[in-house]
């Protein structure tokens, strides 16, 4: 299991704590520093069942700057977006869990538990 974090947030630290309560074992990517190259996102976009727009933070300042908000949300538009997401992972909605073949973005207890769940069913 992997865990995709900015130690700034206090949604990841959560998460954190979850999945240290828990005994989960798991490693964590600190995206700012290692971001996640295109590739990597297919993949994770593949396991969450989203696109690109459905894990971007559109209120952040920089999503602001390159109006994001306004580019249409549509299968000719994804590249762009990953594209986007690679060159300022600051974009990417956090924390995202990922588990074998699963991916959850650990917003909530729920969400973590839910692949918590996976790993242990």
């Amino acid at each position: 299991m992997e865990i995709w974090i900015n130690p700034a947030c206090s949604k990841c630290r959560s998460a954190l704590s979850l999945l240290e309560a828990e005994g989960a074992r798991y490693t964590v990517r600190r995206y700012l520093e290692d971001p996640p190259t295109a590739e990597e996102l297919r993949e994770v976009l593949d396991r969450l069942g989203l696109e690109p727009w459905d894990i971007t933070r559109t209120g952040e300042r920089r999503a602001r700057e390159l109006g994001v908000s306004g580019w249409p949300r549509e299968a000719g538009e994804r590249e762009r977006w990953i594209a986007a997401l690679v060159a300022h992972p600051v974009l990417i909605q956090r924390p995202i869990i990922t588990a074998q073949d699963r991916a959850v973005v650990g917003r909530s207890e729920e969400a973590v538990r839910q692949i918590l769940d996976g790993q242990n069913g």
